[in-house]
Formats: C-alpha cells, structure tokens, sequence
C-alpha cells in the first residue's frame, strides 16, 4: 500500500523527497535543542554531524546512478521511520 507519508524508494525525485524529510526532522530538532532551558552540548554536536552527513547524500543525488539513488532512499525510508518512531 502507497503511504505518501513515505514514499517508497524509486528514483531520484523520490530519493530526494525522503532526504529532504530526514534533513527537515534534523533541522527541528537542531532547533528545539538550542531553544531548551539546558541544551545537551553532545546531542546537539550528534544532530548537527547527522544533519551534515545527511546534506551531503542529499548533494551525492546529483550525480548518482539509478541503483545508487534506489539504495540511499531505501536507507533514508527506514532512518525516517525510525526517527518519526522515536518521536522528539
């Protein structure tokens, strides 16, 4: 069944679709830290080494072949279950 929440991995739009979600959930979390009474300095350094690996798969679509874009969304699909899983 299609889920448009998340969409299964096809190609590069679909890739991208996905990553984008994952670099988005990173970016509210980056943020709701830095807002927090008492910010955890090593959370913080977590996300933003997650979130920077995360624009760079999203800057690798550009070139990647078919088989290499099918494989980050699939990786992306399971991270962004994951991480909507385990809530904020």
């Amino acid at each position: 069944m299609h889920d448009p929440q998340h969409p299964a991995p096809g190609g590069h739009e679909d890739t991208l679709e996905i990553v984008g979600k994952v670099i988005a959930w990173y970016q509210q979390e980056i943020l709701s830290v830095r807002r927090s009474p008492a910010p955890s300095p090593g959370r913080l350094d977590q996300l933003i080494d997650e979130y920077s690996a995360c624009v760079r798969d999203r800057e690798r679509l550009r070139d990647a072949t078919g088989e290499e874009a099918e494989r980050l969304g699939v990786l992306y699909a399971a991270r962004l279950k994951g991480l909507e899983a385990a809530g904020p």
